[in-house]
């Protein structure tokens, strides 16, 4: 029966793709220009943020996830088709982030710019999907890095699509970048501050390779890279045993995963005489509630660094 719906749901979706791109064709337009700015529909948070950081008031920015939304597991709705065919630019990270949009991307691209923030990372500095097939960790904006490269794909495709401002968005983007370097620098000092023994991150599921790989601290998820995937009693133990062995007293929950996976390590290690505490919650795939610090990548990145090392120092 699952199978049945999902393949009725993909079918719904590619007739309503397709109506849309056939309006879009009649038309000649991707959507209301009479504000005179750029329409632009981005997938995850941390791309709509960074779209109005280079393109401020040239922009109307349109995102399809919210606080809380879990990446893996979205699936397009009629109200995002109808978002994806009035934009006259789509950002999205790709790297199968986004899993279950990718025909619906493919098709965009045949009508409008849609474009992956990934798509200028060297494929030597992406991480392996955990199951060794050709497809990459996608969680790049864990290394602030490679959101610098994020940042340039979207400064380089905002002036192609809207000349008359390139000039603005190139210093959007200067001035964004600057930020990051400083925001890179100082995660990398904080992380430096927990003691050695100490620099292990445990999560829920393992978003955050790309920030240990950068920063120098073991990451440990008890789900492999996308929530999509399962754990079972060997993953719980495993995972159990190595925090005792090795004295670990944090471990971290994510605002996008349940916490029930978690709990289940710390109850079966506190059995063996080991107390772990919840470290704090941390942002992995979605970003805080729009208006707060945490609402903005440079404020999630800092709640991150901040929760883990008051908890592990």
């Amino acid at each position: 029966m699952n199978v049945i719906r999902v393949h009725v749901y993909t079918k719904l979706m590619m007739v309503l793709i397709a109506a849309a791109l056939v309006i879009t064709g009649c038309s000649g337009q991707t959507g209301s220009e009479s504000d005179g700015k750029l329409k632009v529909t981005a997938t995850i948070g941390m791309i709509s943020d960074v779209v109005n950081q280079v393109g401020g008031s040239h922009v109307q920015v349109t995102g399809l996830m919210k606080s809380g939304v879990d990446p893996h597991l979205y699936k397009a709705s009629q109200g995002d088709v109808k978002k994806l065919e009035q934009a006259q630019i789509i950002f999205y990270n790709g790297l199968h982030l986004e899993g279950k949009m990718i025909e619906i991307f493919e098709k965009m691209t045949s009508v409008k710019p849609t474009i992956p923030v990934s798509r200028n990372i060297p494929e030597k500095e992406l991480r392996g999907w955990e199951d060794g097939e050709a497809s990459h960790d996608p969680h790049i904006w864990f290394n602030v890095k490679h959101w610098i490269s994020a940042t340039e794909v979207i400064r380089d495709e905002l002036a192609k699509a809207d000349p008359a401002h390139a000039d603005d968005y190139k210093a959007g983007a200067a001035a964004y970048i600057k930020q990051l370097e400083e925001l890179d620098r100082h995660v990398r000092t904080q992380i430096a501050s927990i003691p050695e023994q100490q620099r292990v991150l445990v999560t829920a599921h393992d978003a955050f390779g790309y920030f240990g790989d950068a920063y120098g601290i073991q990451v440990m998820g008890l789900q492999g890279i996308s929530t999509a995937s399962e754990y079972g009693s060997k993953d719980v133990t495993d995972l159990r045993e190595f925090l005792v062995s090795r004295q670990i007293k944090a471990v971290f929950i994510e605002s996008s995963v349940p916490k029930r996976s978690i709990e289940a390590v710390i109850q079966g290690a506190k059995k063996q005489g080991h107390e772990i505490k919840i470290g704090g919650e941390l942002f992995s795939d979605a970003m805080g509630k729009e208006g707060t610090p945490e609402g903005t990548y440079l404020g999630m990145v800092r709640h991150n660094v901040n929760t883990i090392v008051n908890a592990l120092k």
